[in-house]
This record gives C-alpha cells, sequence and structure tokens, in this order.
C-alpha cells in the first residue's frame, strides 16, 4: 500500500485517521509506505509512477500486487468519506487484494 500524504485538512482528518484504523484489520498489506507530497517530490514522483490511468492527486492511496495497481483511493473520494468509510473501504480492498486466500489464487 502507497499513502501519498499531504499537509491538507481531508489527510489530517479523514485519511489519517481512516488509514490507522484500517491497518488494525486482520488482512493487510503486507508492505506499507507513505511519501510526502509537497515535500519529498522525487519519492512521491516515483510512487504516483505506478498510479498509471489516474491523474497525481494527494491526499490518494493505491495498494499494490505484483507490482500492479489494484485499488485506487484519490482525494475526491477521501474529501467526500468519513475516517470511518475510508477504513470500511480499504478494509474491503484489504480482504480482497491482500488476504492469504488473494494471494494464493
Amino acid at each position: 500500500m502507497v499513502v501519498v500524504n499531504s499537509v491538507c485538512g481531508c489527510a489530517a482528518g479523514k485519511m489519517r485517521p481512516g488509514v490507522r484504523a484500517a491497518i488494525q484489520h486482520g488482512a493487510r498489506p503486507e508492505r506499507m509506505i507513505t511519501v510526502f507530497a509537497g515535500q519529498d517530490r522525487e519519492a512521491t514522483d516515483a510512487a504516483r509512477s505506478h498510479f498509471t490511468g489516474y491523474p497525481p492527486s494527494s491526499p490518494s492511496i493505491g495498494i499494490l500486487r505484483d507490482g500492479q495497481l489494484v485499488y485506487m483511493m484519490q482525494r475526491s473520494d477521501i474529501e467526500t468519506s468519513s475516517p470511518e468509510m475510508i477504513a470500511s473501504s480499504l478494509t474491503r480492498a484489504f480482504e480482497k487484494y491482500c488476504a492469504k486466500e488473494a494471494i494464493s489464487k
């Protein structure tokens, strides 16, 4: 999972609490990284290079599997969601793409 963080209110008040709640779930990504848009341009550009088909967005959350983007949550999704909604969406994505059963398929 790659989290593109930012200083905006929706990152602080919605995304970060939602991610924090979601990773408490049993199924979760093996590797989780974050980059900070506006602070580390090189790392942010490298992370976004995996988000093919999506314009740059911060904050945003991408889940990659075998190097391919399988799930994307952009700023527009985050702005209109509560932390609980974000956690729920991520938990469903974790179950679909990160659970041991999903990995073995």
